[in-house]
């Protein structure tokens, strides 16, 4: 059973770049055809899908944090990790990694909806704060 886990600092400085790392076992991130994605929910806010790379190596981002994110991979560690710019207060959430068919990425960017039926790791707060 594939498990996936966050790795990464719980407190960022406004301005800084937040990294973080989401380590998968029991699956490889080059197995066709999933998508390796991240997704986030501030406080009392709604899930928020960010981006994913496939198992290809092709990236696709939420069109609202495009200009700030980038998602990279490292295959011989089967991680893949999550960068965003410049992030600000409004950027603290619980930040989640996941394991998505093609379809579930289509629906993300169509309706805002998450796949229920994905595997998902526990999520990782991070808070933004001087």
């Amino acid at each position: 059973q594939v498990q996936l886990q966050e790795s990464g600092p719980g407190l960022v400085k406004p301005s800084q770049t937040l990294t973080l790392t989401c380590t998968v076992s029991g699956g490889s991130i080059v197995t066709a055809y999933y998508y390796w994605s991240w997704i986030r929910q501030p406080p009392g806010k709604e899930l928020e899908w960010m981006g994913a790379i496939s198992y290809g190596g092709t990236t696709v981002y939420n069109p609202s944090l495009k200009s700030r994110t980038s998602i990279s991979r490292d295959t011989s560690k089967n991680q893949f990790t999550l960068k965003l710019t410049s992030v600000t207060p409004e950027d603290t959430a619980v930040y989640t990694c996941a394991r998505w068919l093609p379809e579930d990425v289509t629906t993300a960017q169509e309706t805002g909806v998450m796949s229920p039926s994905a595997y998902y790791g526990q999520g990782t707060q991070v808070t933004v704060s001087s």
